[in-house]
């Protein structure tokens, strides 16, 4: 059970990214591509489950100082450190197997994944933007092993996408942070001392009108509206635009935004926005008006 928890399978909801191949590759409605897809999925979920591990053990000591990470099963002595790594290799080694049976290509960005994460884990995160750029690069592996597995081509666009989304996330959380560790967050992590909440917000500021700006072009670009036989990918921009200033009306009101998997799972409007833009784009990508 405390292997199970320490696996943080709440935190998959990340990899959900992984099905955007799928669905913008329009391979929704291939059986094979689905299965495929599905486990390409579990196979980040394991690799994620496998850095989680490894990351807790590497952070035991400063999570105890945590008022929210103290509670972790290695953090609070409840799983073993040699039991925890030992779960991270196997788990990490089997993934590996499952990614290049699938094919060499998605095999290759798992490894990478995998990869960046360690070193995430290890030594970027104390360095101050790079932590939050790693962050993201992690994203868009995602985003390009899931277009791998099903052997499509991911538009440039969904993957600057990716990268700005992300970031908007990495941002906030960093943000989350200080907020919940005010003078305490040099300690906890250095990096975390060489943001502001000035510095955060401004670069948030950027991140967030990139981000909506790229996704609004790329409904309207002729490649997306060539590829897809339609315009209406417009007609979705409400609900980024919704699901963006709904995330920051949490961070800044709420104290929230330290979690986007817990943000997703527990906020009930952002919730609806993301069902309902999920819809959408299926209904307008795979309607018989096509």
């Amino acid at each position: 059970m405390h292997l199970i928890r320490a696996m943080r399978p709440r935190q998959w909801t990340k990899n959900l990214l992984v099905f955007a191949g799928l669905i913008f590759g329009q391979k929704l409605d291939d059986p094979g591509c689905r299965w495929i897809a599905l486990a390409a999925f579990g196979v980040f979920c394991l690799l994620s489950s496998a850095v989680y591990l490894l990351n807790d053990v590497h952070d035991r000591d400063a999570d105890r100082l945590h008022p929210v990470k103290s509670k972790r099963p290695i953090a609070s002595g409840a799983l073993a450190p040699p039991v925890a790594l030992a779960a991270s290799a196997l788990l990490a080694a089997g993934a590996l197997v499952v990614a290049f049976w699938i094919n060499t290509a998605f095999g290759l960005i798992a490894a990478s994944y995998l990869g960046l994460m360690a070193a995430y884990t290890l030594s970027i995160k104390h360095v101050v933007i790079l932590d939050v750029l790693a962050l993201s690069g992690g994203f868009v592996l995602r985003a390009a092993a899931g277009a791998a597995a099903v052997h499509v081509t991911f538009s440039h666009w969904l993957l600057l996408l990716t990268l700005l989304g992300a970031l908007f996330l990495a941002l906030s959380k960093r943000r989350a942070e200080i907020v919940a560790l005010s003078s305490g967050a040099e300690s906890h992590r250095k990096s975390l001392g060489e943001y502001s909440l000035y510095l955060l917000d401004q670069m948030i500021g950027v991140v967030t009108a990139s981000t909506l700006l790229a996704y609004a072009f790329y409904t309207i670009s002729p490649d997306t509206v060539d590829k897809f036989g339609t315009d209406k990918l417009i007609l979705t921009v409400p609900f980024p635009l919704y699901g963006i200033f709904r995330y920051l009306y949490l961070l800044h009101q709420r104290e929230g935004g330290g979690s986007p998997s817990d943000t997703l799972l527990e906020d009930r409007p952002i919730q609806i926005c993301v069902a309902l833009w999920a819809a959408s784009v299926i209904v307008i990508l795979y309607g018989p008006w096509r």
